[in-house]
């Protein structure tokens, strides 16, 4: 891509990328959209426009219009019958040519070595996200991102799997590092994915889930576990020249 001139971010949270985009691009137009700015810092780049929008309302912007669009962790706020359309409306943005990423994590647990069974904390963890989103989300979206990009339209597709180490466990020093500096945040996700879905939907009581949580951080901070999140990442383009 040798001219960016107009950037989506959907779900853009920290606004890190967004800005980091704005800041290469100075020339570039980059929009963000979230349903919530809590995590926004009130210091961005001039042309970072940050907006207030649901995604699961069809995207309110001129069709042919983006160069890029990005779309990252979104898949625990989007609505089950809302991918095909979401992809949908992301194509109808994008000029033809231009490109479409998607990085979204699947909460179902893994382990480099194997050693997780169904009888850890942390699957059971995994186990019970998965199952108290069904019939409203799509947990496991983000293991059909390929399918659901191709189904839009999309072509010159690209995906992979990249494992996301939740501590330190890894002998590589750069992945080592980025699972050091992940421990404190996954810690905070097992808590605040679970207190609504598994008191809600799945009629836990609150110490329970309190219980489940403690125990499964205990095993994602255990190096011998080796555990990861499969984020899986997918790019397509919108035929065109």
């Amino acid at each position: 891509m040798t001219t960016v001139r107009n950037v989506l971010d959907c779900g853009y949270g920290t606004a890190s990328w967004a800005i980091e985009v704005a800041e290469a691009y100075p020339d570039c137009e980059v929009i963000g959209v979230d349903i919530s700015p809590h995590m926004k810092p009130d210091d961005t780049p001039e042309n970072f426009w940050p907006e207030l929008d649901d995604i699961n309302r069809r995207l309110a912007y001129d069709a042919n219009y983006f160069d890029l669009v990005q779309s990252r962790m979104v898949g625990g706020g989007i609505n089950a019958s809302r991918w095909s359309t979401y992809l949908g409306d992301i194509k109808r943005v994008l000029k033809p040519g231009g490109w479409v990423q998607m990085v979204e994590c699947y909460y179902m647990c893994q382990s480099d070595n194997g050693s997780i069974t169904d009888s850890h904390p942390l699957r059971r963890w995994s186990s019970n996200y998965i199952r108290s989103l069904e019939g409203i989300k799509d947990p496991r979206a983000p293991q059909r991102l390929h399918t659901l990009v191709s189904t839009a339209g999309f072509v010159e597709i690209e995906h992979r799997m990249i494992p996301m180490p939740l501590c330190g466990w890894s002998n590589d020093p750069r992945e080592r590092r980025i699972g050091e500096a992940n421990q404190e945040n996954i810690q905070q996700t097992l808590s605040n994915l679970a207190i609504f879905p598994f008191t809600r939907r799945l009629g836990m009581s609150i110490q329970d889930v309190r219980s489940l949580v403690a125990s499964a951080c205990v095993d994602a901070a255990n190096p011998d576990l080796k555990a990861y999140f499969p984020i899986y990442v997918c790019i397509g383009k919108k035929p065109g020249p």
